[in-house]
């Protein structure tokens, strides 16, 4: 149970939170939005400070904010993108928009109606938390991360990995006159076309 000062910066964090999200979709300035986007975030780490999840709140910090919100600040500011071109023909998209708000309401109905249905069904969960006076959140999640989801781990690397790959491939272009590094040209070189040597006569040098 959260004492009256907890309960405070409980309600102050997610009103604030809630109150930011609702900006992010309803400010008419995309940087605007970004910037109400980072302080979602920011009170969404305040949320999880005080559920005792102080390593999610870090990386909620240090990946969303620190990277990708910065990254989407940087791309809105930088790129001369005409926005009120951007938003005509957006209506044609509502049917599918309001298809999949129905379909995420009905998973957090059906998830929110399971607990309040069956109160027992917390207590079925495998590997329940640990105290906090023997170990940490951040050792209990790295013992379960690179144990029993070890290979889920490593396949959502791959995954990332030839996304990395695939983004670099689809995005380099070529262009004619532009000197460009060979590796397989610089690995054959051997003495005799490494140093080209020249007699320069006396008063004609550069």
């Amino acid at each position: 149970m959260l004492n009256g000062i907890e309960a405070a910066f409980f309600y102050l964090f997610a009103f604030v939170a809630v109150a930011s999200a609702f900006m992010v979709i309803a400010a008419r300035n995309p940087v605007h939005s970004v910037l109400f986007l980072i302080l979602t975030f920011v009170n969404a780490a305040g949320l999880f400070l005080l559920a005792g999840a102080e390593f999610l709140a870090m990386i909620l910090l240090v990946v969303y904010v620190g990277a990708v919100a910065v990254l989407f600040l940087f791309v809105v500011m930088m790129l001369d993108v005409d926005f009120a071109e951007l938003k005509q023909g957006a209506l044609q998209y509502a049917p599918v928009g309001a298809l999949v708000g129905l379909v995420l309401a009905a998973e957090l109905i059906i998830v929110l109606g399971g607990y309040a249905f069956v109160p027992q069904l917390a207590s079925t969960v495998s590997r329940p938390m640990p105290d906090l006076s023997t170990q940490q959140n951040t050792a209990a999640l790295g013992d379960i991360l690179y144990t029993d989801y070890v290979y889920f781990f490593q396949i959502a690397g791959l995954v990332l990995l030839v996304a990395m790959i695939g983004a670099i491939v689809l995005t380099l272009r070529h262009k004619e006159g532009v000197k460009r590094q060979s590796i397989s040209a610089q690995v054959a070189r051997v003495p005799a076309t490494a140093i080209e040597i020249k007699k320069v006569e006396t008063g004609k040098g550069i």
